[in-house]
């Protein structure tokens, strides 16, 4: 039997030869480096508002599984994107030992044999873009100023970048997992030719220096990007994480050709809800493995991090353990 890195690599191929499905997140042991440049950004869990390092204002609301930006008039802090370098504030390394030493203890749990250590990323730079201006803003502001989008996004690039560079010599990460949601479920926010106008060489600077230091890539995106894929096998992503139904797993997988591996198809959605059963996570994991494929495909949840709310993720491993026994 395979270890758990060894199928993973296998499935990575396109001819490779996995002896089971991977089981989602199990890869990885991922560390959530946040206060890095998340600041006082209110964590899941403990609701609250707070100013990240860039300045933006987020609200976490009772009751509710994560933080959102506020883009009322108060509180939207790049108001008018040509004087955005005057309200823009540029993330810092915290020099604190126990907050490295705390962050290198994941180290310890991780069972190299079986899992990469990873870091969450948890910003890429389309969702910082427009959780520095709103939505509507930012989609305007490529038409608009692409010269000032550019500029944004150049600054932007060189902040994660010095993350990257942290990340490699200060935690010793194998792997990274990049949250940048480049869809709704529909399509994508921007066009092909404009995601390679504006996102495409920035991403190819960023995870050309995580490739160079031997470093997986893992790009959450649970939208529609089905579009995007020569553009995710270009700059260099091995793993999209978060495929959801939406975008078509077979033909995803054709368009792809043994270059990209996807994660997901298993609906978040459906299945991490209060109240779900064994019998929802069976038909939804079937269907799921059934429609992917041995090779570049792990079935998972297409939520961005390993677990879930509601606790449905260990019951969605048992059964991709039970598909595995059926289909290899």
């Amino acid at each position: 039997m395979l270890t758990v890195k060894e199928n993973l690599a296998e499935v990575m191929k396109k001819d490779g030869h996995p002896d089971r499905f991977v089981k989602g997140w199990e890869f990885v042991n991922c560390v959530f480096p946040t206060s890095y440049y998340m600041g006082d950004y209110p964590l899941p869990g403990h609701p609250g508002n707070g100013y990240d390092m860039y300045g933006v204002y987020w609200s976490l609301p009772e009751g509710q599984m994560g933080a959102f930006p506020v883009h009322d008039d108060e509180h939207r802090l790049v108001k008018d994107i040509t004087e955005w370098q005057s309200v823009v504030k540029r993330p810092f390394v915290i020099e604190d030992p126990g907050y490295w030493g705390f962050l290198n203890s994941f180290r310890q749990y991780t069972n190299t044999e079986n899992q990469y250590l990873a870091a969450l990323h948890p910003q890429g730079l389309f969702e910082r873009l427009h959780a520095l201006m709103g939505m509507e803003d930012c989609l305007c502001n490529f038409y608009e100023e692409p010269d000032e989008m550019k500029a944004l996004i150049e600054f932007i690039t060189d902040v994660d970048l010095e993350f990257a560079k942290v990340m490699i010599e200060r935690l010793g990460i194998e792997a990274v997992v990049s949250h940048d949601d480049w869809g709704s479920t529909k399509n994508s926010f921007l066009s092909p030719e404009m995601f390679d106008e504006f996102l495409l060489p920035a991403y190819k600077k960023i995870y050309g220096y995580y490739k160079d230091n031997g470093i997986l890539i893992i790009h959450h995106n649970d939208g529609y990007a089905a579009n995007l894929i020569p553009e995710m096998i270009e700059m260099g992503i091995d793993i999209w994480q978060g495929v959801i139904p939406e975008n078509d797993l077979e033909k995803c997988l054709k368009a792809a050709d043994g270059k990209l591996t996807l994660m997901g198809e298993i609906e978040t959605r459906k299945l991490d809800i209060p109240g779900w059963t064994p019998e929802m996570v069976a038909e939804e994991v079937e269907r799921a493995c059934r429609k992917g494929t041995k090779n570049n495909f792990i079935p998972a949840l297409t939520a961005g991090t390993p677990g879930s709310a509601f606790g449905v993720h260990e019951q969605v491993d048992k059964e991709i353990d039970r598909m595995s026994s059926i289909l290899f």
